[in-house]
């Protein structure tokens, strides 16, 4: 997951560990469901410029 979040794409992360680059979408999607999802905001901050 690192070398994914780092910008490592799919296919050169399984040349790298050896796994086929499908294993490892798999692996990236398995990890994305167990992340908390995103608060909802309903307000839009202000931008204060000096």
């Amino acid at each position: 997951m690192t070398m994914y979040v780092n910008g490592i794409g799919f296919r050169a992360i399984g040349r790298l560990t050896g796994v086929n680059h499908n294993t490892v979408i798999n692996w990236v999607r398995e990890a994305a469901l167990k992340l908390p999802d995103a608060p909802e905001h309903s307000e839009i901050p202000t931008i204060c410029t000096s």
